[in-house]
């Protein structure tokens, strides 16, 4: 007999030996013992996931004469004629290549007929999406109405496309993808049947590839044996063989992205790149490893939805505890992003890396989600700092030279009212900012020197992202005063400088000059505070 593959092979040809899709199976085995065989059928389901199978399966089932609580007997004549292929009553027909009205006219005057052995003539109509409109009105009445003994069943993996004329004349049963365990349990008995030395561990990464689909699963698994022949089978030559990476490259980006590290980034992308790894599997494996840690921070430690093993769910608990949920949607939406690039993109490598680029060094990235990270990452940080246990400094500190006083040579020029008015109003003026807007000056705070100059301080090197949004709030604040304001963006330390040329070091104090500290001068400057202590 000529070589069959995997999954030809172990294909299930009864009813026990379905795995996964056990509401199925109970549903049409309680059909077959009640005699409440429906004249139509639809199974809709991914690729893989037994639709062709369980349709043959019933066909079997319903033509036996002695069928065995819902099951065929596979020793009557009916079972061994299907068995060996040479029974006229079962149809199948591939919608892909007979999509034509004539190709459905034929089953409209075959139906006539009845079976020359058994009870039913039985038309599989598979990818039956691909019908033209012409070849589904045709089937209509037939549908609706067929002889007694006939009975249609259409399966496809787009059930979206069919009419709803069709779609109300079935019985639709919708197929679950099949679990990872199950497809693992299943791999492992028939590898042990083939006698083939393969580890568990890559039998439960080829589960999880295969994405609900035993059909996949098989395949890849087929392509292992043929590759490492006559060898032990581990999971890197798996990952090998399918150009994936180990999952520990996987916690080692995120953890770049967490802190900030590009270096450790852009190693990442090199160790990837160098050992031959597809640099667009490797951004999938990232997009789904993001995904993960999602459900567990989210979850708060209800794994139930996450299908791998104990260790690794330990691991994500471990790194996710770490991260913030916005920053965990965020990698979601990049590497969702990223992977429709990578379809036309020349070079997906240069791609990855400017990707993880603007993840792991947020100050390049001008746009209001790096700007926000950013802030997050300093709280973060100032978080740890505070957490720590204070350290007793053994050495004396050398005394801080006195700061030299400086003397204004002039009397400052007298704030208008208005605009100090305008501090108190500063807070609802960035609350109507757009989107953008309002997370770059988020952090910004109102100040004041002299005359009708109206400062805007801001942290250090954020200079390109306030001005790329400055003639915005230029534009609120005079819709705001009714009135043409002198308006100027200033870091922290020159507007510091500023006051001091201005007011002198010894200026009153009064909620005008209280008013210098914005939130990101703050976070910055409890982080020196506390690496001073610490240190």
């Amino acid at each position: 007999m000529s070589y069959l593959a995997l999954y030809r092979k172990y294909r299930p040809r009864t009813f026990d030996e379905v795995v996964g899709q056990e509401h199925i199976v109970r549903t049409l085995q309680n059909q077959i013992k009640t005699g409440r065989i429906s004249h139509a059928y639809l199974f809709t389901g991914s690729r893989g996931t037994g639709k062709t199978t369980i349709a043959k399966i019933f066909a079997r089932a319903v033509n036996c004469t002695n069928p065995n609580n819902g099951s065929a007997c596979m020793a009557c004549e009916a079972c061994k004629q299907i068995e060996d292929g040479a029974s006229i009553n079962i149809i199948e027909l591939d919608a892909a290549s007979h999509n034509g009205v004539d190709n459905i006219r034929e089953i409209n005057e075959e139906v006539k007929y009845s079976p020359a052995v058994g009870k039913y003539k039985v038309y599989i109509i598979d990818e039956v999406h691909m019908l033209s409109t012409g070849a589904f009105n045709a089937l209509l009445k037939t549908l609706e109405e067929p002889p007694a003994h006939v009975i249609f069943i259409l399966a496809t993996t787009d059930p979206q496309k069919i009419p709803v004329t069709i779609l109300s004349r079935c019985q639709r049963f919708d197929f679950k993808r099949i679990p990872a365990t199950s497809i693992q349990e299943t791999l492992h008995e028939y590898m042990e049947e083939e006698k083939i030395d393969i580890e568990d561990e890559a039998l439960s990464y080829i589960a999880r590839l295969a994405d609900g689909g035993m059909r996949d699963a098989l395949s890849i698994l087929e392509q292992c044996i043929s590759f490492y022949f006559d060898e032990h089978i581990t999971v890197d030559k798996v990952l090998y063989l399918v150009g994936a990476v180990d999952t520990h490259y996987l916690f080692d980006m995120i953890d770049a992205f967490s802190t900030y590290d590009s270096k450790r980034a852009l190693e990442v992308v090199q160790e990837v790149n160098t050992q031959g790894r597809s640099i667009r599997q490797f951004a999938l494996d990232l997009l789904g490893h993001a995904r993960n840690l999602l459900v567990v921070k989210t979850t708060q430690g209800d794994t139930s939805v996450l299908d791998y093993s104990k260790e690794y769910i330990a691991r994500l608990n471990e790194q996710a505890s770490g991260i913030d949920v916005h920053a965990l949607m965020q990698y979601i939406k990049v590497f969702s992003e990223l992977d429709s690039e990578m379809k036309i993109a020349s070079n997906q490598r240069i791609l990855l890396e400017v990707t993880v680029l603007r993840l792991s060094e947020a100050v390049v990235d001008e746009s209001s989600n790096g700007l926000e990270e950013k802030l997050l990452a300093l709280q973060a940080k100032l978080e740890k700092l505070e957490a720590r246990e204070p350290v007793q400094v053994v050495h004396q500190a050398a005394p801080k030279e006195p700061e030299k006083e400086i003397v204004p040579t002039r009397l400052p020029e007298a704030v208008p009212e208005d605009i100090k008015a305008l501090v108190g109003k500063w807070d609802g003026i960035k609350e109507k900012l757009g989107t953008a807007a309002k997370l770059v000056f988020k952090s910004t705070s109102p100040g004041l020197i002299e005359g009708d100059t109206f400062y805007i301080v801001h942290g250090v090197n954020m200079e390109p992202s306030i001005n790329s949004h400055i003639e915005e709030v230029r534009k609120l604040i005079n819709q705001t005063m009714q009135k043409e304001v002198k308006v100027v963006p200033i870091d922290v330390k020159h507007y510091e400088s500023k006051v001091k040329e201005t007011h002198g070091t010894k200026m009153p104090q009064n909620d005008v000059t209280q008013s210098i500290s914005g939130t990101l001068r703050d976070i910055y400057s409890k982080i020196n505070y506390k690496i001073e202590t610490i240190n």
